[in-house]
């Protein structure tokens, strides 16, 4: 992986290595900007599936965003972002036809809400990973959110503080690749 700047160039690889003595961190590092990050509660692995708690080691493009505008004032960014509503949902049940997308309320398959009472997705960016080639089991709702008090791990995300991903998202735009590093 190599990450560039040319005259008037940003970076273009947001990079995750694990952290050295806990396998459910990491350090984040971007054009120059290092910040501790959460991962999953399996740590990495090259053999994502569903359910696992861990967080694909994968070269994974940023496709867009959503934010909770009435909680959150987001930086500026070309990253396109939505404002999550109340009907907003991830599938998250393999054999959906709607496996790893976004949907509506009412949904009876299994789901994430979007809108969560711990602020996790007040700011939460969506990871290429399975998402536009699909694969059933391969893992959903791969995002670079807000991370839990204390790094708790997370299901299989990049979770970081409030202030690191105001900090980084000025800079990222769709297709910004999240390489995650064993």
């Amino acid at each position: 992986m190599q990450r560039f700047r040319g005259p008037g160039r940003k970076p273009n690889v947001i990079a995750v290595r694990t952290a050295p003595r806990d396998r459910r961190r990491a350090i984040v590092s971007f054009g120059g900007i290092v910040m501790p990050a959460a991962i999953g509660r399996a740590g990495t692995s090259a053999f994502k599936r569903e359910g696992d708690g861990a967080t694909p080691i994968a070269a994974m493009p940023l496709l867009y965003g959503f934010v909770r505008g009435e909680r959150v004032r987001l930086s500026p960014t070309a990253l396109p972002i939505r404002r999550i509503r109340k009907n907003m949902l991830w599938c998250d049940q393999p054999d959906h036809p709607s496996y790893n997308r976004l949907v509506k309320a009412p949904f009876r398959p299994s789901h994430e809400e979007m809108i969560r009472a711990d602020g996790l997705y007040d700011i939460c960016l969506v990871l290429d990973w399975n998402t536009t080639a699909r694969r059933r089991h391969r893992g959903s709702a791969i995002f670079f959110h807000l991370i839990k008090p204390g790094y708790q791990p997370t299901a299989g995300c990049i979770a970081v503080s409030l202030r690191d991903m105001q900090r980084l998202i000025r800079f990222m735009r769709k297709g910004t690749a999240v390489q995650v590093i064993g």
